[in-house]
């Protein structure tokens, strides 16, 4: 001491064994201390002040990114990853001892009984290496640590794990503690009395009887324990395959971290443990059950936001991103991107550039949530390419799930209620509305789905929610997705002569949800046909087709999906004060429009405009302001959405129940037509008229009186005879030659 110089001594002592003795441990844990307090990135001591601000909250972990201790120390991080069962108590170890250094760092007596005081701490691990699918775990992963990711399906409540056991025996009260490793199987108690004898037990000969403990659990210690089953998310199953689940054990403050149907990374120990069910057949002994210990839960911070992956993007991409969205035809060109393959149907294309992108989601100042999500409709006659453009929707959209009508239940489409096989409780399992949570979901087929079915969607579209009671359990669900729904028309193709309530069979309440309804009509027109043949013509022999082949090459699908990611995460536009009164004036005329037409008609429109309706158009016009990442929608967007509108929605309301025919028969072809609609409908009432119930007239005398008579076209008199028909009103007798009036 006295050579005048600075005096140091080890705290861990030397290291003097090289195989895994105590030494070793102490020297791992000294360079893990040496990690957490030396660390750092630019002068910041990362570690130090994530401690030193968790334990002032009273929160005991410390989260900690595998890349950094890689850079420290690449030996320790290679043990961490292959021995994690060994490492992680020895690293949660010195997480409290440097915990102790850095809040007392005094040797007085009363900061060493506050230091010995502190609670156990909890080491989290995040990382970016690559991911293992849940098919891709096998024995060489067992003892590693892995990163999978997948979809939450289930979580159990929380339940209380003893980590120490405080045990008493029942004779002569001798207690002490028992610790209790970490794992599913459980733990024995010992089986005689493990009292020391002293100097005054000499004497006794009456030892205590077997098995006399019990457990003191006021005095136990207990740390909170909770079960996930983890899915693959849809994405990463083969065709054809069944998802895989794995269930994952989280403890302490990875518990409650995550609710079913959110996508998550989880960061875990490959374990395996033996079940009851194996044990009790007494047979197969080496046989376990895998699960994963989480010591890392990784959630997409807002996965309606950030896409599938949580994606991330580089300086020059976000760069190459701004450039995109500063030119001029931007919408154009995304447009065409869009199942560049299927020629023409621009409008449609646009629509759902919009859907892709959506509006900005409102939470008002009273919790009331307004969607951003937008719905579009595509109804329309066979081999129009409907079903093309859902499966090109499914692969652009950062998620998206592809479902068809007839093959989707009610519970599929949103929840179900399963029972656990081991423990017989209930549990939720979210179907495809609560999967694509954030994303689209297509739904081909829609007019084949059974009705109840159906409806299980509407609080989906419009509240975005999916509220459950069933056996006990009362809940309620995420389901923030757009809807692109594909159906056909009644009688298979879309019929003029019919107003569109005939045509549509769907209840006003779900048509009212949707915010563009697209009809989509396979017109007989010369020039039409032979554009679409030479362009199927050109895809079939391996070009672009006759879409403009710069257009189509210019930006790819992996490209649009990661600007919609891009845009989505970056941009939330509300209308300019211009944009909006434009907007209400123009409902307001819009809503006059089919007021007058529904008098001139003398019947209810089948498609409802509402407020509904109006609040369609803002999302449309914000969609339009998000795509070129501008923060405030102005008019312009405002006349592109009134375009959309009037050119989908307004022309199937217009279509066949106004005094004009719309954009689909504008001109003369539309006045003659509605006439046409008119002469069949008098035909109409007045062959109700002439055939009482349960008569029977020549088609020659009907055709005699009608036409020659009357002066009625013999075309009317064919139509208004087929709809009379087809409503079981008329039967045709004897090939035709009788017409027998059978129902009302």
């Amino acid at each position: 001491m006295d050579r005048q110089s600075v005096y140091t001594l080890s705290l861990f002592g030397e290291d003097r064994s090289a195989d895994g003795g105590p030494d070793t441990i102490k020297k791992t844990q000294k360079e893990l201390i040496d990690f957490i307090l030396e660390f750092h990135l630019d002068n910041v001591f990362i570690y130090r002040d994530q401690i030193r601000e968790n334990v002032l909250s009273k929160q005991y972990y410390c989260d900690v990114d595998m890349a950094h201790l890689i850079a420290f120390n690449e030996q320790l991080a290679q043990r961490m990853t292959n021995e994690p069962a060994e490492i992680i108590p020895i690293f949660e170890a010195a997480l409290k001892h440097c915990t102790q250094r850095i809040l007392y760092p005094s040797r007085s007596l009363a900061d060493l009984d506050l230091a010995k005081a502190l609670p156990e701490h909890q080491l989290l691990v995040h990382s970016a290496v690559t991911h293992t699918s849940i098919r891709g775990l096998t024995a060489t992963n067992v003892a590693h640590l892995v990163r999978i990711p997948g979809i939450v399906i289930g979580a159990s409540t929380l339940s209380s794990k003893a980590t120490s056991l405080h045990i008493e025996c029942r004779n002569c009260a001798f207690s002490h503690n028992l610790p209790v490793t970490s794992g599913f199987s459980g733990i024995a108690l010992p089986r005689i009395c493990g009292r020391p004898k002293g100097p005054e037990d000499a004497g006794q000969t009456e030892k205590c009887p077997l098995d006399p403990y019990f457990v003191v659990h006021e005095k136990s210690q207990f740390i909170d324990q909770q079960v996930l089953k983890l899915q693959e998310a849809p994405d990463d199953v083969p065709v054809g395959e069944l998802p895989r689940h794995i269930l994952v054990s989280a403890d302490r403050y990875l518990a409650n971290r995550v609710v079913p149907g959110s996508r998550c990374v989880v960061m875990g120990v490959f374990s395996i443990y033996a079940s009851q069910k194996n044990n009790k057949g007494g047979g197969a002994v080496a046989i376990r059950n895998p699960y994963l210990r989480a010591v890392g839960i990784q959630t997409d911070i807002s996965h309606s936001s950030s896409g599938s992956s949580g994606m991330t993007f580089s300086e020059e991409e976000e760069q190459e991103f701004l450039e995109l969205s500063r030119r001029p035809d931007l919408y154009t060109l995304f447009a065409s991107c869009i199942a560049p393959s299927i020629y023409g149907n621009a409008d449609i294309k646009k629509a759902i550039t919009c859907l892709l992108l959506g509006g900005s989601k409102k939470i008002l100042p009273d919790g009331m949530r307004l969607r951003g999500d937008i719905n579009v409709l595509l109804l329309g006659d066979p081999g129009t390419a409907k079903s093309q453009l859902l499966k090109f929707v499914e692969k652009v959209a950062p998620i998206a799930i592809y479902t068809s009508g007839k093959g989707s239940s009610a519970a599929g489409l949103t929840a179900s209620v399963q029972r656990d096989t081991s423990t017989r409780e209930f549990y939720l399992e979210g179907g495809a509305m609560v999967l694509a949570d954030g994303g689209v979901v297509c739904i081909d087929e829609f007019d084949k789905m059974r009705d109840e079915d159906r409806v299980a969607i509407h609080e989906a579209m419009e509240q975005q929610t999916i509220s459950i009671a069933k056996a006990g359990i009362t809940t309620i669900l995420n389901a923030r997705t757009s809807v692109l729904a594909a159906a056909n028309p009644v009688f298979g193709r879309y019929d003029d002569m019919k107003t569109p309530g005939e045509n549509i069979d769907f209840q006003t309440t779900i048509l009212s949800r949707f915010d563009l309804i697209f009809i989509v009509r396979d017109d007989h027109d010369r020039k039409r046909d032979e554009t679409i043949a030479k362009h199927v013509m050109g895809i079939h022999m391996g070009g672009p087709g006759i879409q403009d082949a710069a257009h189509t090459s210019e930006i790819s699908v992996e490209k649009l999906k990661r600007y919609i990611s891009y845009a989505k995460s970056r941009c939330a536009p509300r209308l300019s004060a211009e944009a909006a009164e434009k907007l209400s004036s123009h409902f307001v005329s819009i809503r006059r429009q089919v007021a007058r037409a529904e008098a001139d008609a003398n019947q209810r429109s089948s498609i409802p405009i509402t407020v509904r309706q109006l609040e369609s158009l803002v999302r449309i016009a914000e969609a339009l302001a998000k795509l070129e990442l501008k923060a405030v929608a102005t008019e312009k967007h405002v006349d592109e959405a009134i375009r959309l509108f009037l050119g989908s929605t307004m022309d199937a309301v217009m279509s066949a129940g106004g005094d004009a025919m719309g954009s689909a028969g504008a001109g003369a072809g539309g006045g003659a037509n509605r006439e046409m609609v008119d002469e069949v409908h008098r035909v109409e009432a007045e062959l109700r008229r002439r055939l009482p119930i349960g008569y029977t007239s020549s088609l020659a005398t009907l055709r005699r009186e009608f036409v020659e008579r009357k002066g009625y076209s013999e075309m009317s008199l064919n139509r208004a005879l087929q709809v009379l028909a087809r409503r079981e009103s008329v039967q045709f007798r004897r090939g035709g030659a009788l017409v027998h009036r059978s129902g009302v």
